[in-house]
């Protein structure tokens, strides 16, 4: 073995706290990279697998009834590989045990076997037998919110008629990977379930028979989408068609989408973030490190080693440091990113998880962090090699002395005289200073994102459920009525005030822009429904024109003043131009907004309404509740506290859950500096503390002067922190917009308040171990200076 060698071992050992800070660094820095992307190509990689295993479908279509005939015409067309029509529709159902009013959609299965698209995975049990009417297969998700299981019974009323239905399986579709009732944006597994049965006994009860009212479509390789849909609606346009449509419109698909985009620009933001953090701290604190060794550097020269082979000694020490934290933080993130991918696996309802090591991840982390490990280390390394043997093994002469600030003001009688020295060593190295407080200043930064995203998914929830939907129940109907429904819910038992809306399936374009969501008409004085701008003070709807929540205007590149043309989907299915009137703010899905009766008179149907939102006198909702279950005409009944729950289980429960995570991954990190910053500083100004021991200084007196200086720069740091956190924050609301929701940008005193906490903490950590080693000064080594 030769001597560099057991140098190198030598110093592992003695370097020991350093190591593992170091590496803790670096661990880091890996992990949220590991963590964010691994779970991001484990979700990807199931949902394609499950798309494609279970043969989910390339386009889709619906009409209000086709005769089955039309299938042969529609499989001529060209660039279509496969055709299979069903029978779908909406219906109330009736879980035993429960007393809220429950909606379905039962959907169609071929006698007895699967279909041969958006085939059905079951977790329980089996798919109905030949002709038995009454055995369902219900989704995984309803099943598990009731706990349905084979062999269970429920009702549903179809079409105004009741029937007994029986479980006989529990199953999860491609097409229902996010569960959702149409109309909404957050799913609500009690009130909302997916039921398959028997074509036969579907058809039978919805007057079907020899007739489909909805259409799946495989594409051949290389076809193309747009003429296929063009072809399939002339066909449909006699029997009501209300526009094909491909995956991208598809409900669940573009959802789920929607939310692997934003985890998908999440996962590049957030790591780059917390990698280049790592990187830049790596830097700076290798450098330092082997700056304190500038003596050693010297005496190997003079012994006969080469530049090359004490930097390749250096090399080895920071490679093998840098091994360290790769690993740690692989074995990290690969923790992290399965619980991640399992939280999102769990909110979608995937079977299974595909979930494996990306090495290409790996390399690119053990990349970033060796080099920024090999840089700090050959500039540092290139100073000391530079000077001649003998001066090198002198400790490095202090700066040219001069006054400092504070004399130079005359503030000086203000200060003691260690404050004095802590203020004075950081004056004359300024450089040291500097970086030391921009490492501490990034560490806060990354520490205040976890509590940001906390403080705007408060925000979030406290604007949309009680600024914006400030309604207590929200009724939908089957199919539009009229207004004069209103007096009869406002009638009710616990009502307080009833608003009637309009909702509208439609396509809006500008442009070659278009987006397809619900036009929603409301009354111009409506309460229960607030529209309010970015300041969040309520904006009035416009006697003729439409506004459109904000990031539907940035998708469609429309704004005031344009024409917004509306491809309505129901009814007579007519094409609207209107012009925008304003922009709104919203932070849950995308809208566009017009006044009921404009609305009505476009579409030339007279007062009709789509639902209504009821605000109630008191807290008690069964009695309601039940008697609109009775009604006929009544879709849904959707309580406002029930949603804003499902918001908090879902969506706001996986994202603080991240939040959770990056807080914890930017803790280790700020120790990591923190406790770097101190041992490092010890190690270069071991000599002159010793000394100053041995002139008289008691321990407290230098261990003031060491933690002091430790102390003015996580002090300087705070503020710079807090800005460069507010603006990394803002980085990462930009890329995690999306359709779903939209996270507001707003300062969080309480955010700067943890990250001062959980800094001031690991500064007492490493403050403490510190004290320890400086307790532990041989001052008789101070006497013996090489000088």
């Amino acid at each position: 073995m030769s001597a560099l060698t057991r140098k190198l071992l030598r110093e592992l050992v003695t370097l020991r706290g350093q190591v593992i800070a170091i590496a803790v660094v670096i661990a880091g820095g890996v992990a949220t990279l590991m963590m964010f992307l691994t779970a991001l190509f484990a979700l990807t990689e199931t949902r394609d697998a499950f798309y494609q295993e279970y043969r989910f479908a390339d386009l889709f279509a619906s009409a209000e009834r086709a005769p089955r005939g039309l299938v042969t015409e529609i499989e001529r067309i060209d660039g279509v590989q496969r055709v299979e029509d069903r029978v779908v529709t909406a219906a109330n159902l009736d879980v035993p045990g429960y007393d809220n009013p429950v909606t379905g959609r039962i959907l169609s299965l071929p006698e007895g076997r699967q279909p041969d698209m958006n085939r059905l995975h079951l977790r329980q049990g089996r798919l109905p037998e030949p002709d038995r009417e009454a055995e369902v297969v219900v989704s995984d998700a309803f099943a598990e919110a009731h706990g349905l299981r084979p062999g269970d019974d429920l009702a549903a009323i179809i079409r105004g008629r009741y029937q007994r239905l029986e479980v006989v399986g529990v199953a999860v579709s491609p097409e229902f990977i996010y569960q959702i009732r149409p109309g909404e944006i957050l799913p609500d597994y009690e009130r909302y379930g997916i039921l398959w049965m028997n074509r036969r006994a579907l058809a039978a009860a919805y007057d079907m028979d020899g007739a489909f009212n909805d259409l799946l479509l495989t594409l051949q390789h290389g076809a193309r989408p747009g003429d296929v849909i063009e072809a399939v609606d002339r066909l449909l346009e006699p029997w009501g068609g209300r526009g094909a449509h491909d995956r991208g419109d598809q409900l669940s698909h573009a959802l789920l989408e929607d939310e692997l985009t934003q985890l998908a620009n999440l996962a590049y933001v957030i790591p780059a973030i917390f990698l280049g953090v790592a990187a830049f701290l790596l830097n700076v604190v290798v450098s330092r490190l082997v700056a304190t060794q500038r003596e050693i550097i010297g005496a190997l020269k003079a012994f006969g080693y080469s530049r090359l082979a004490i930097a390749g000694h250096y090399v080895r020490l920071v490679l093998l440091i840098v091994v360290l934290g790769v690993l740690a933080g692989v074995a990290a993130g690969y923790w992290l990113g399965v619980q991640l991918a399992e939280i999102y696996a769990g909110f979608f309802r995937f079977p299974f998880l595909e979930f494996r090591l990306q090495p290409p991840v790996v390399a690119i982390a053990a990349a970033v962090t060796t080099l920024s490990a090999l840089l700090g280390t050959w500039l540092a390394v290139r100073r000391a090699a530079r000077l001649p043997p003998a001066e090198a093994m002198r400790p490095e002469p202090p700066p040219t002395y001069r006054p400092t600030l504070i004399e130079r003001l005359g503030l000086q009688r203000w200060f003691s005289q260690p404050t004095r020295m802590i203020l004075r060593g950081l004056e004359r190295r300024p450089l040291r200073a500097g970086l030391a407080t921009v490492g501490i200043a990034l560490a806060v930064a990354i520490l205040m994102i976890g509590p940001y995203q906390r403080n705007a998914l408060n925000t979030m929830i406290d604007v949309q459920f009680n600024l914006v939907q400030r309604d207590d129940v929200t009724v939908s109907f089957y199919e539009p009525t009229s207004r004069k429904v209103i007096h009869e819910l406002a009638g009710l038992p616990g009502v307080d005030r009833a608003e009637p809306f309009r909702q509208v399936a439609a396509e809006v374009a500008f442009g070659h822009r278009s987006h397809r969501m619900a036009v929603l008409g409301l009354e111009p004085d409506a309460d229960l429904r607030r529209l309010l701008d970015t300041d969040l003070r309520t904006v009035p709807l416009p006697g003729e024109g439409v506004l459109l929540t904000d990031y539907l205007a940035e998708q469609l590149q429309v704004g005031p003043g344009d024409t917004l043309e509306i491809r309505v989907l129901e009814g007579r299915q007519q094409t609207l131009e209107v012009p925008v009137s304003g922009v709104i703010a919203e932070y849950l899905g995308v809208s566009v907004y017009m006044e009921l009766d404009a609305l009505n008179r476009l579409l030339g149907e007279g007062e009709a309404i789509s639902g209504a939102w009821l605000g109630l006198a008191g807290q008690e909702r069964g009695p309601l509740l039940r008697e609109l279950d009775r009604r006929p005409r009544v879709a849904g009944a959707t309580e406002a506290d029930a949603a804003m729950r499902n918001f908090e289980e879902n969506v706001a429960g996986t994202m603080m859950a991240t939040a959770a995570m990056t807080t914890l991954l930017a803790g280790a990190i700020a120790f990591g500096v923190v406790y770097n910053n101190a041992r490092i500083a010890l190690a270069e100004r071991g000599r002159e503390l010793a000394s100053l021991r041995v002139l008289g200084f008691t321990r407290r007196e230098i261990a003031y002067l060491l933690l002091g200086e430790q102390a003015v720069l996580i002090a300087a740091a705070l503020p710079i922190g807090f800005v460069i956190g507010h603006y990394l924050y803002a980085i990462i609301v930009q890329a995690a917009e999306s359709e779903l929701y939209r996270v507001p940008m707003i300062p969080s005193v309480a955010g700067m308040a943890l990250a001062t906490l959980v800094l001031l903490g690991v500064a007492a950590l490493s403050a403490w171990v510190v004290r320890r080693r400086l307790d532990r000064l041989d001052m008789v080594e101070a006497l013996k200076s090489r000088e």
